[in-house]
């Protein structure tokens, strides 16, 4: 379970999952090699191994690298802010499930996001809803009863995207709104 206080912020059963249609439709459009920030158990890396795309899913918690490694799917436990292989190539970086939000610092993290991709890239991440507020604080995740432990956690509305895309060189490049989901794709500026 993830929870802010006693709120829940993620549904683990969703996240855990095979990738939904909506996800789907969104990895149809996505280029790779494609690196997943906090892949979770790796639906998504999955998802995109089914369409012959080359991905790597990163994430901390040891817990969800385990299920990922348990459905065959290729995961590094690591931190995005840690050294990663072929920086400066990723072709796309995921920050879906909200992961726009790891480490309670946006802008670092689309700042580092940026480093890590090609001159041309993409970051694909998810929003919260226009008339959101954007705000910090923290989450504590559990996964299978392990607890991983409190994080550092960011909200980001739709209507601070742009804000947020030039302060760390990218250009808001699309966004959809599929069902109750919101995504925008930022495109890498040099």
């Amino acid at each position: 379970m993830v929870t802010l206080s006693s709120a829940p912020l993620l549904d683990l059963a969703q996240w855990s999952r095979p990738a939904n249609p909506t996800e789907c439709e969104l990895l149809d459009d996505v280029a790779g090699p494609v690196l997943d920030i906090g892949c979770g158990p790796g639906r998504l890396v999955a998802a995109l191994r089914e369409r012959g795309v080359h991905a790597l899913g990163i994430d901390a918690a040891p817990a969800a690298i385990t299920c990922a490694e348990s459905r065959g799917v290729h995961v590094l436990t690591r931190s995005v802010f840690d050294r990663l292989p072929s920086e400066g190539a990723w072709a796309t970086a995921l920050l879906l499930d909200g992961n726009i939000g790891i480490g309670g610092d946006p802008r670092r993290l689309l700042t580092r996001v940026h480093d890590l991709l090609a001159p041309k890239g993409v970051a694909v991440v998810e929003l919260e809803s226009p008339g959101a507020t954007t705000r910090n604080g923290l989450v504590q995740l559990e996964i299978a009863t392990e607890m991983v432990g409190w994080f550092p956690w960011s909200w980001v509305s739709s209507d601070d995207i742009h804000t947020l895309a030039h302060a760390t060189n990218f250009l808001v490049d699309e966004r959809r709104n599929p069902e109750t989901r919101l995504f925008a794709t930022l495109r890498r500026m040099p």
